[in-house]
């Protein structure tokens, strides 16, 4: 637990104290968010305010990652296998680095052209399946080689799985590693863009994340204390995952990247994350569902990404359908200020929402272990 403490402190006081640094680097250099005319009138205000902002929670959960382990050093009651990186965490960081390198092109030609087009669809879309497929690969494709003190292997489990999850995997359901490729590859889209279509009021993403990865690092730790390949856990009930731990700690990391992040990212926002930050948030929580094996528990902890994506969805295919809007306007946030809700008062709102989402996905996790152990 002291290392994951360190990594949520380093990270949240980074993210706090560089955001303003960032703000005025991304200021001189005149990245400011381009705002789409179609979009509401209110938002027009906002234009110039600087973005890429993701940038500063990406770099502080890496660092706090480092900060993390230099405290698992200083506990020597810890096996070597869990105070060295491991590919666990070659996985996460990967997913959230590159998932935000394709989100930074994106801004980045938004800043160039002076508009809000960024990359085209077909290039992001394949610099998503492209960041799924290499680390869903290596989630794998490479087991762990964990063993006890008398040289003993004690764990053999990859990243991934090849079996569907819910809060544990579920061995009738073998996908095959292709299979489980091919679906952690549509988990990192459906994340990806999810959190990026949250992201459209000041603060509204970001609150969403914290509250999903403290979900993760909370369901990961659990998980680490009752680790089937801990030699000091005796109990026939446990967790057969791999590097739980690590696990924890880049979602704590996360966590308190973006809560410092969110301090400037509330109303009024002094800087957005772009879809850099969007991206980055959503590759990190596809790998947080794939590596604590909890893939079909993702759309309730995520429910808020879910409905607004499903506004989006709902709207496409009723306008091409019927030619009539089933919403003022989509993503759904975008709805409630067109019929008058205050930005502030949408932000709680669906906050409070995605709380709920979290709750009840933690419930179902920890009535899951009450009805095996009792």
């Amino acid at each position: 637990m002291r290392a994951v403490i360190v990594a949520v402190g380093v990270a949240f006081l980074i993210s706090l104290l560089c955001t303003p640094i960032a703000i005025k680097v991304f200021t001189r250099l005149k990245a400011g968010q381009p705002i789409r005319a179609e979009g509401p009138a209110m938002h027009q205000g906002k234009k110039g305010t600087p973005t890429m902002g993701g940038v500063v929670f990406i770099l502080a959960t890496v660092i706090a990652y480092v900060a993390g382990h230099l405290a698992l050093t200083t506990l020597p009651d810890l096996q070597i296998a869990q105070v060295e990186p491991t590919i666990t965490a070659l996985v996460l960081l990967g997913l959230m680095v590159f998932s935000g390198a394709v989100g930074f092109i994106d801004d980045f030609l938004k800043v160039r052209k002076r508009n809000s087009a960024g990359l085209n669809k077909r290039g992001k879309l394949l610099g998503q399946i492209l960041v799924g497929a290499v680390f869903g690969v290596v989630a794998l494709y490479f087991p762990s080689t964990m063993t006890d003190a008398a040289g003993k292997v004690t764990n053999t489990e990859t990243v991934g799985s090849t079996t569907l999850s819910f809060i544990r995997d579920i061995p009738a359901l073998d996908l095959t590693k292709i299979g489980a490729v091919i679906l952690f590859i549509l988990v990192v889209m459906a994340t990806t863009n999810g959190v990026n279509l949250t992201d459209g009021l000041d603060g509204l993403a970001t609150g969403a994340s914290v509250m999903v990865l403290a979900a993760y690092a909370l369901i990961a730790f659990w998980q680490y204390r009752h680790w089937c390949a801990d030699p000091d856990y005796t109990q026939a009930y446990c967790y057969t995952v791999r590097d739980p731990l690590e696990i924890a700690l880049i979602a704590g990391a996360a966590a308190g990247a973006c809560v410092g992040f969110l301090w400037w990212n509330t109303s009024p926002a002094r800087i957005f994350m772009g879809d850099t930050g969007a991206l980055g948030l959503g590759g990190l929580i596809a790998g947080m569902a794939m590596s604590t094996r909890t893939i079909l528990l993702l759309p309730i902890i995520g429910g808020l990404f879910v409905i607004i994506t499903m506004s989006v969805v709902i709207q496409i295919i009723s306008f091409r359908t019927t030619g009539k809007r089933v919403f003022r306007m989509s993503p759904l946030q975008h709805h409630f200020e067109l019929a008058g809700w205050s930005e502030v008062n949408i932000v709680v709102r669906f906050w409070i929402i995605a709380g709920i989402g979290v709750a009840i996905a933690l419930g179902l996790f920890y009535s899951e272990f009450l009805a095996n152990v009792t």
